[in-house]
This record gives C-alpha cells, sequence and structure tokens, in this order.
C-alpha cells in the first residue's frame, strides 16, 4: 500500500511528567519601597471625583528601576481603612522590602517638630507626616537603608529631633533664592562638600556639585546623630545630611533624580548606587543569619551606561 503525502505519522507528545520545569531563579532584585505622595484635591478632569490620589512621580521610579532595582509605592492606610490597618501592620511591610525612599512635595508640618506655622500657606500635611514617620522609623529599626530627597531629607532631620527653616526667605533674608515657581527644575546651584563627608567617597574627583533647587524649606536644628554632608555654596544652607547611627540613612536636599540627561548637573548614579549597595548588603547579612524569608540572594545593582550584564558589589 502506498503511503500518500498526506498520511503523516502523529507527532509524539511529551507527557506532562517529562517536560522540563522552569529554571527557578537563583536571585532576585532588590525591592525598594517608595512613600507615596498624597493628592487631596483631585483635579475634576482626572475623573476622581470625591476621592484621594497616591503616586510615585515618573523620574523617581525610572532612577530606581534604571539601576536594576524594582520600586514599590507603600500606601498609607487612611483613618477608614480601619480593616487595612487592622490586618496588615506597618513591620509587616517592612519586612516585604529592602529599603525606603522617601519622596519630595508638601512641607513637613510645622506641629511635626514642635512650632506653630509662621504664615498659613506653610501649615503642611502632617497626615502625610504620621505615615512617612512610620515608615521610616520602622525601617531603620529594621536595619534597612533609608533615602530621602527634598522634603524626605528634611523628615529625616525631624525624625531625629531637628527642626526646620519654615520659610528660607523668610527666616533667613540673606540667602539666595532656593526655589523659582516659573523655572521649577531648572534653578540650579552650587553644593560644596564639607571636610570629610562621605559624598566624597561618591564623588571622588569633585568637592562641589551643580544640582537642582526647588525648596523653600531647608534643614535648621540638626536632629540628633545627623551630619551634614553638604551646604550650598552661596549661602551655607544645609543641602545634604546623614544620620550617624546604626543604619543607613541619607538625605539630599535637590531633586537627583532630575538630572538625567541634562550634563551641567551632577551625575545622579553615585548616590543610588551606594543606596542600592548598601540594601543589598543588609539584605545578604539578614540571609546570613536566617532573617530573611526568601531564600534567593539580591542582584547587585546595576551601572549605567554599560551593558546589561554590568554590575558592582
Amino acid at each position: 500500500m502506498s503511503n500518500s503525502p498526506t498520511d503523516k505519522p502523529p507527532r509524539s507528545r511529551a507527557s506532562p511528567s517529562r517536560r522540563k520545569p522552569a529554571p527557578v531563579p537563583t536571585d532576585r532584585p532588590l525591592r525598594i519601597g517608595v512613600s507615596a505622595r498624597l493628592l487631596y484635591h483631585v483635579p475634576p478632569e482626572l475623573g476622581f471625583r470625591n476621592k484621594n490620589l497616591q503616586y510615585i512621580e515618573q523620574s523617581l521610579a525610572h532612577w530606581i528601576m534604571e539601576h536594576g532595582a524594582v520600586a514599590f509605592m507603600v500606601p498609607a492606610v487612611a483613618h477608614d481603612s480601619k480593616h487595612a490597618a487592622r490586618h496588615l501592620k506597618v513591620d509587616h511591610v517592612v519586612q516585604e522590602l529592602d529599603a525606603l525612599v522617601l519622596q519630595g512635595g508638601a512641607d513637613v508640618a510645622p506641629q511635626t517638630y514642635g512650632q506653630t506655622p509662621i504664615d498659613p500657606r506653610w501649615q503642611g500635611d502632617v497626615v502625610r507626616d504620621r505615615y512617612e514617620l512610620g515608615l521610616l522609623r520602622a525601617f531603620l529599626q529594621q536595619k534597612k537603608p533609608v533615602l530621602g530627597v527634598c522634603r524626605g531629607a528634611q523628615l529625616l532631620n525631624v525624625a531625629f529631633g531637628g527642626t526646620l527653616y519654615q520659610d528660607i526667605a523668610t527666616q533667613c533674608p540673606a540667602a539666595h533664592a532656593h526655589v523659582d515657581t516659573d523655572l521649577y527644575d531648572q534653578l540650579e546651584h552650587d553644593v560644596t562638600f564639607l571636610q570629610g563627608s562621605r559624598l566624597t567617597d561618591l564623588y571622588p574627583t569633585a568637592s562641589q556639585l551643580r544640582v537642582t533647587s526647588i525648596h523653600h524649606q531647608a534643614v535648621a536644628d540638626l536632629g540628633k546623630g545627623m551630619v551634614v554632608e553638604a551646604v550650598s555654596t552661596i549661602d551655607g544652607m544645609v543641602e545634604a545630611i546623614r544620620w550617624s547611627g546604626d543604619a543607613y540613612a541619607r538625605g539630599v536636599q535637590w531633586h537627583p533624580e532630575f538630572h538625567h540627561g541634562r550634563d551641567s548637573l551632577a551625575d545622579s548614579s553615585p548616590i543610588m548606587l551606594d543606596f542600592l549597595q548598601a540594601s543589598r548588603a543588609a539584605a545578604l547579612q539578614r540571609l546570613a543569619d536566617g532573617r530573611e524569608s526568601d531564600p534567593r540572594p539580591p542582584k547587585a545593582p546595576l551601572l549605567l551606561d554599560l551593558e546589561p550584564t554590568a554590575k558592582v558589589g
């Protein structure tokens, strides 16, 4: 009997038991929590009538992610979310993450550092203060790094008992302009490292940086254990701080995430890489001590402008 060209033998199919299992990842990306910005008065055109929004500014998320880590926004639990607050404590959230970035945004409320507003415009956001202070303290209690940007740097100082200038122009009239609503992130100035600052290790060939300036408040009295790392070159206002305690905590008054693609401004990578390296080191220590539930070691952060496989650490 002749075989027709269409009479092809059936293809054998591997039984499910013979299929190769999917490879199990041997490592994982760093998981970085980002505190949320809170928006109470939502523009009608966004379509969220009578609702509040919580969000991450895109540049900040990309600054974290371009170095190989994953950014997770940590929502604030409002007073009307009692079920969420009952079933998921701050410590439970912190346990799942490697580090925290505190975003910029609304003023820190003067009452948070024991003062009253000198102007109704500067009442700040006490709800966000309480939420972020709870996160900050929980991360540091678990020896997990914290990086504060702009408002985040100010809150870091306040967390350790420091105070702020509520308005630089009012309380420090000799200071130069640190904010311009029209220029926004195009307003720039130089910052100078203090002698012995660890920022000099991150920028070994420079004693000054050119940075963005978008703030009308600033560090006044230093919090306990806080060390100044950089000041404004023109007027000496505090521009970078670091906690000298037993966990990593640094704050910068400028916005490194806004520097991408702007050659006149300081490279933002060293600050993020240092933060992520500290986050990885802390995670590896937890693994070694048996305090990490995920057995996969975290990946080293990525260097920019190199092949995707290039890593540090």
